[in-house]
């Protein structure tokens, strides 16, 4: 039996390079055999094996995964046009019980100052996907 319950947080799916407003807060859950990202009305956008994600991590802490020949863009952080995370998906992380500590790891000076710790984040949800058997460059 094993004692991991998983991981939870909120980032944010980059749907569009140039519109912030475009920018939303998804909660994404992570367990030994599956890897879920809700939207802010918590319906379902990804659901997989984490074993069937491919992608890799940006120079700037932009995480790029692939899922069934579809590319999402997660980002530790939204735009200042972007929504905030909705009640319902604050409760669902609340109830999720925040499953594992912030990424040890704080990142940069330059990652704290000007991106709030998102890059940091980001390569946190990497390293977890990977040993959760992502295929991650």
């Amino acid at each position: 039996m094993s004692t991991d319950t998983g991981h939870s947080g909120i980032v944010h799916w980059r749907r569009s390079v140039w519109n912030g407003v475009r920018c939303e807060p998804v909660l994404v859950t992570l367990r030994t055999d599956s890897l879920h990202v809700r939207d802010r009305s918590l319906g379902t956008v990804v659901q997989a094996d984490p074993r069937a994600v491919t992608g890799r991590l940006t120079r700037l802490g932009t995480l790029v995964l692939t899922v069934d020949g579809r590319r999402y863009a997660l980002v530790g952080r939204g735009a200042s046009l972007s929504p905030a995370p909705s009640a319902d998906q604050q409760q669902a992380l609340e109830d999720a019980g925040h499953n594992s500590p912030p990424p040890g790891a704080a990142g940069s000076a330059v990652d704290q100052l000007l991106n709030g710790g998102a890059a940091a984040r980001m390569r946190d949800w990497h390293s977890r996907l990977a040993a959760a058997g992502a295929r991650l460059r």
